[in-house]
């Protein structure tokens, strides 16, 4: 047993989760309910800020793709669907306030809550925990809660006594929202307590439909609608009812609903709120099987049980703060990819006709550019079934696909085409070479090569053509010529699996055409021209119209996991790789060199590397490679202390759907997968005293770090199973056959 573990018993783990540690300045991560890889994720909205502003976008809107700020001072509601640090945004359906007096369908303004349903509320008054909500709406003095099973959000709301209390069903309310967002809204009112409908939104997924049903612990004494469209030409025969109050059947564009109930003091009514990616009626399937009773506590205590299992796959012994960050970051690494199946087995695919995922559950939120980095490979080593059924979602994906791609960014039976790169084939190469998918090898292969050669797509003609992007025909040409070499390299991986030669050998090649893009006479990679020459007009220290997307040169330069040696040859040898590096990490980047780039702030640099945004996640394990580990050991636990903070404002930046939380696992565990698609993972410091990894194979993986300490971050040496470790990495049948790695930690440098 290792000291300060409890390696049996299930701990109670949730209590070190913060949900609210996120980013002030950026996309923060949702501090609502949710459960493990959840559809619902049930949270506060902070404000409604429109994504344009006078016909232009809105740049203020951008804080809030999450929904809630922490800074705000008032709460506008609590809505169903979020994105987990994310630098775009969607979502935010179905948004439900509870009021109680005058019934104000305005959701008001920040700076007079009383203008609106809108209310102030104070951090004094909120608790955030993994799968609970609580918080005392100030201004109607009303305590919501809340709190989720897989696919029902649950409410319960405590109210004063009052003739006129309300339940506020806003139906334009949602994220990055303007005034042409819904398409359409339907909504039955059944009975006096339940009302099942569904709403259509065009935004950044073009064709999302979500069906909801709704039941209330006690009856509706009335219930009513306000439509805004009030310049509809067209209105039909409809027009014979009074559709405003206790009418059964509404329909429009932009509606919000009330209903009214009689409260006494202290009264609670709660809310059951289903989703169904399909129909109303799987909506109502979802919520008997998963929510069929009234009980609000058991509920959230099963949602807190499900992280206490999830949390309790790793156990570790380390700080109060490290115990904060660490389990933080397994939380937010669990709550994407979401379930995006009916307890029936059914789902809405990227063709929008149903089908049932059969022998898998469906997933969607795939933030691959970002995820395909650390979270995917952490998946197969902590939730190998999961992302099993996750490839098997990209491969369903790509058989409903017009366009025969697999997933860029997949976002509720869309695909956003956010970002660059065809990052799936990294998913399924990683799943492939670890064994973990026990799909169609050979269909994946052909799935990875087909997506690889649609020339239409993000100049990949011109990268098949010329080997690289010419500057010219993209903005991106570089971070995409770098990306696509690769993601190259992992369709070789799987094919050299398969036996097919032909196959590696071409895709191989392609891998190494990031060296077109690489400027010897500066030492750079740099966008190249049409005609062969390097565009003249280049800074390398911009992050803005370089040719590279959420980075600079400075980071970009070394994007080429798959070959650390060759770039280390083309940059002049170890040497000056080693200067080049720590350069990157001395020196000073004036923020004039990122105004522009929305994704990056001063929060997330150190020095000129950008570890908020994730093309240079990999690089302080790049010293492994110049013989220089005790670097790459200084270099990591830095970044773990400065970039990840046990406050609301504890992330240098967006976590994206998962990925800086991935890094700080992998890193504070000791070692990181530089090249998903290979089954190695390249050594580093860990920051944790001792972790117990257990596996879903049933053995255990345990982690020592002997003489830890803020001030021991260098490595002596490392030990696995009691044999030397000599090359700085392991190999992911080390991890996935049990057994124990033991770092020696010291003050003093091995090699220095």
């Amino acid at each position: 047993m290792l000291v300060g573990l409890k390696v049996n018993a299930q701990q109670d783990l949730v209590k070190y989760v913060r949900p609210i540690i996120g980013t002030q300045k950026m996309g923060h991560t949702f501090p609502g309910a949710t459960v493990p890889f959840g559809a619902v994720q049930l949270s506060p909205e902070t404000d409604t800020l429109s994504y344009e502003f006078n016909g232009k976008y809105n740049g203020d809107v951008y804080k809030y793709c999450a929904g809630y700020k922490y800074e705000d001072k008032n709460i506008v509601g609590f809505s169903h669907t979020h994105f987990s640090g994310t630098g775009h945004s969607d979502l935010g359906d179905f948004l439900i306030m509870p009021t109680q007096g005058k019934l104000q369908l305005n959701p008001g303004t920040s700076n007079d809550t009383k203008s609106g349903y809108r209310s102030a509320y104070s951090h004094a008054n909120e608790i955030v925990e993994a799968g609970y909500y609580k918080v005392k709406l100030d201004d109607d003095n009303i305590t919501a809660e809340l709190t989720a099973t897989t696919r029902v959000g649950m409410h319960q709301y405590t109210f004063p006594k009052s003739y006129d209390s309300h339940i506020i069903l806003d139906l334009m309310a949602g994220i990055y929202n303007y005034d042409d967002k819904n398409v359409w809204t339907y909504v039955r009112v059944v009975n006096d307590t339940l009302v099942t409908g569904y709403r259509q939104t065009n935004g950044w997924a073009r064709t999302r439909t979500v069906y909801f049903a709704m039941t209330f612990s006690k009856p509706f004494k009335s219930y009513g609608q306000k439509n805004y469209d009030e310049d509809q030409v067209y209105r039909g025969f409809w027009r014979k009812f009074d559709q405003n109050k206790n009418f059964p059947e509404i329909a429009g564009k932009r509606i919000r609903m009330y209903f009214d109930f009689k409260t006494d003091e202290q009264e609670k009514v709660k809310i059951k709120f289903a989703l169904s990616p399909v129909s109303q009626a799987n909506a109502v399937e979802n919520m008997k099987a998963e929510a069929p009773g009234w009980d609000f506590n058991k509920v959230k205590q099963q949602a807190q049980s499900d992280w206490n299992k999830e949390l309790n796959k790793i156990k570790i012994d380390a700080s109060a703060d490290d115990k904060t960050n660490f389990y933080t970051a397994m939380y937010h690494a669990f709550i994407n990819p979401t379930t995006y199946t009916d307890v029936n087995g059914e789902y809405k695919g990227l063709d929008q006709n149903v089908h049932n995922a059969d022998g898998f559950t469906n997933y969607t939120t795939f933030s691959l550019w970002d995820t395909y980095r650390a979270l995917h490979p952490f998946f197969n080593i902590m939730q190998p079934s999961r992302n099993n059924d996750v490839v098997k979602s990209m491969m369903a994906h790509y058989e409903q696909s017009a366009l025969k791609m697999l997933p860029i960014w997949s976002h509720y039976a869309n695909d956003n085409w956010c970002m660059s790169g065809y990052h799936s084939v990294s998913v399924l190469a990683d799943a492939i070479i670890k064994g973990v998918y026990d799909g169609d090898a050979t269909k994946a292969l052909e799935a990875c090569i087909t997506t690889a050669n649609h020339r239409n797509y993000e100049g990949i003609g011109d990268y098949i053509d010329l080997g690289y992007i010419p500057a010219e025909r993209s903005g991106t040409s570089v971070s995409n010529t770098l990306e696509y070499a690769y993601d190259d390299w992992c369709i070789a991986q799987i094919a050299r699996k398969l036996g097919k030669q032909s196959i590696y050998e071409k895709f191989l090649k392609r891998s190494g055409n990031w060296v077109n893009n690489y400027d010897k006479s500066i030492g750079f990679m740099r966008p190249k021209m049409a005609d062969g020459t390097f565009k003249k007009d280049f800074d390398a220290m911009s992050t803005h119209a370089q040719g590279f997307i959420e980075g600079n040169t400075w980071n970009y330069s070394f994007f080429v996991p798959h070959d650390p040696n060759g770039m280390i040859a083309q940059m002049g040898g170890k040497k000056k790789v080693e200067l080049r590096l720590d350069s990157l990490y001395t020196m000073h980047l004036p923020d004039k060199f990122f105004a522009d780039t929305e994704d990056i702030t001063r929060d997330g640099i150190i020095g000129g590397y950008v570890h908020g945004n994730e093309p240079a996640h990999h690089v302080a394990y790049l010293y492994n490679w110049i013989d220089q580990p005790w670097k790459t050991q200084q270099r990591v636990r830095m970044i773990l202390k400065m970039q990840y903070k046990a406050t609301p404002d504890g992330l240098g930046g967006n976590d994206d759907c998962g990925q800086m939380s991935a890094w700080y696992i992998f890193s504070s565990l000791g070692f990181y997968p530089v090249s998903p698609g290979s089954d190695e993972y390249s050594l580093g410091s860990p920051s944790i005293k001792s972790a117990q990894l257990t596996l879903e194979n049933g053995k255990t993986f345990t982690v020592e770090a002997l003489n830890q300490s803020d001030k021991n971050v260098f490595v002596s040496k490392v030990l696995l199973n009691g044999q030397p470790v000599t090359k700085y990495t392991i190999k992911h049948g080390d991890i996935m056959n049990g057994g124990k790695l033991t770092f020696y930690m010291t003050a003093k440098p091995k090699n220095k």
